[in-house]
């Protein structure tokens, strides 16, 4: 058994807020709002104190003192989060460290294709920074203007570019962070090779702040694209999306960047709620595929890759209508409605949402029969699959049936998720594609690893959180 955490006094708050720097400590409840509610509501926590460092010496100085005191902490970054990882339980012990002051971008480095930022740093920065030299951080969220690189890693985030350049995890060269007795590993390499024993780096990548705070990164850029086709398709039906990837795989191989899907209802749902939302082509259409081919040649690759794809797909019937976008702002037009998907379905009520993967092949069975689940769940509800089709990472959300009341349709949220993750677990898929276990799915955890993964995982945290200070209940509901 752990240590039981201490509620800090404020004694002790005094000496946090000491160790926080000038204008580092929030203990004000207004100023400390933003950042103990998750942005759908479904998590709202209470803190003594909000400390926001400015440098890595003083994440060590607070760390080290909430070790010794046995004070549960809570790394944030920009509070983008799902699954409840940021947010400190409502019992008001846990003290939040908003990482969102070190957000420097340290150097960026064109002749060895790598970038090195702080953890407060957004993604937009990141991006900018990156393509002020030429070079492109391929990383792309919804949430890119608010969300960190720290919580990024923090969770190996995905986004939209994938299925070419792969998650957070492998686009990190290396990592500076701060264990939970307060000492500084340096691991900020730029080196594409270092086969020297165990891989800290991608041990802390992903494990949702529970092993350790991480403070800096060094990153993977790459080529800017020199050209970029963009296409909106309808399809059919869902086994015509899936036709269609293959042959985009097949003949774009890794000019093939991005692969998504949505279905009708959230286009109709944009249409209704968003003002200037257009859609992209004139007929409805069941399922709808985005997807991007790029080059870094400028010698017509991308535009005659997409052509001869979709000519074969239109008239084999696997396309039935199509717009390849003619300017870079049409291309952002066409991406704009699919980012903000996510949103949208805010305005139709209440929706329970999954963060799922399964086999690229799987998807087409899984929607099908996930839905027809939730259906006999609750009758009248609408689901609205949509997401990262190319790798098999599906946003599977219900949004409320139009007669029934908020309150009562999220109600069900855990008799949804549970049939839900039952089928995706069926076909050997994650319940967690993206967004990580947080507090949301923690509980479910025992049920989905098996012992020796459970005791592994542990182990880990154990060895390097002994007394439990780091995001405790986050991952793990016991240790």
């Amino acid at each position: 058994m752990l240590p039981a955490l201490k509620t800090p006094d404020h004694d002790l708050i005094a000496r946090f807020a000491l160790l926080a720097g000038d204008g580092g400590a929030i203990v004000d409840p207004s100023g400390q709002a933003k950042y103990l509610r998750e942005w759908r509501d479904r998590y709202v926590g209470r803190t003594p104190i909000v400390l926001r460092p400015s440098n890595t010496a003083q994440v060590s100085e607070i760390l080290a003192l909430a070790n010794a005191e046995r004070i549960g902490i809570v790394p944030q970054g920009g509070n983008t989060g799902l699954v409840g990882g940021q947010i400190p339980f409502e019992k008001g012990t846990e003290i939040v460290l908003s990482l969102e002051r070190m957000n420097r971008v340290r150097d960026a480095d064109a002749a060895g294709n790598c970038i090195a930022a702080d953890a407060g740093a957004t993604l937009k920065s990141i991006q900018d920074a990156a393509a002020d030299i030429d070079r492109l951080f391929p990383l792309s969220l919804g949430s890119e203007g608010t969300c960190q690189i720290g919580g990024n890693l923090a969770t190996n985030a995905g986004g939209i570019h994938v299925l070419r350049y792969g998650n957070t995890r492998d686009l990190a060269l290396g990592i500076e962070a701060v264990f939970a007795d307060g000492r500084v590993w340096n691991g900020l390499k730029k080196l594409r090779k270092d086969n020297t024993g165990y891989d800290l780096k991608n041990l802390l990548i992903g494990s949702e702040g529970t092993l350790a705070v991480i403070t800096a990164a060094t990153l993977k850029l790459f080529s800017q694209p020199k050209e970029v086709s963009t296409v909106w398709a309808g399809v059919p039906n869902l086994n015509a999306a899936g036709a269609l990837f293959t042959r985009a795989f097949e003949q774009a191989g890794p000019l093939l960047t991005a692969f998504e899907l949505m279905p009708r209802i959230l286009i109709d749902f944009s249409l209704k709620h968003f003002s200037g939302a257009r859609d992209p082509l004139g007929e409805r259409h069941p399922w709808y595929v985005l997807f991007e081919i790029s080059s870094p040649l400028a010698e017509g690759i991308a535009e005659r890759v997409t052509m001869a794809l979709l000519e074969a797909a239109l008239e084999d019937g696997v396309v039935t209508d199509a717009a390849i976008a003619a300017s870079e702002s049409q291309a952002q037009s066409f991406w704009s409605m699919r980012e903000g998907m996510p949103d949208v379905q805010k305005h139709e009520g209440g929706s329970i949402k999954h963060d799922i993967s399964v086999p690229v092949s799987s998807i087409p069975r899984f929607i099908e029969e996930a839905s027809a689940a939730v259906e006999k769940l609750v009758p009248g509800a609408r689901p609205v699959p949509f997401g990262h089709f190319g790798d098999g990472n599906i946003h599977f959300n219900i949004t409320q049936p139009a007669a029934m009341e908020k309150a009562a349709f999220l109600a069900r949220w855990d008799d949804v998720a549970h049939a839900v993750h039952a089928i995706v677990l069926r076909m050997n898929g994650s319940i967690s594609a993206e967004h990580g276990i947080g507090r949301m799915k923690a509980a479910a955890m025992d049920g989905i690893k098996s012992p020796v993964e459970m005791d592994a995982m542990r182990g880990i945290k154990l060895a390097l959180d002994p007394n439990g200070i780091l995001n405790p209940g986050k991952l793990f509901t016991r240790l």
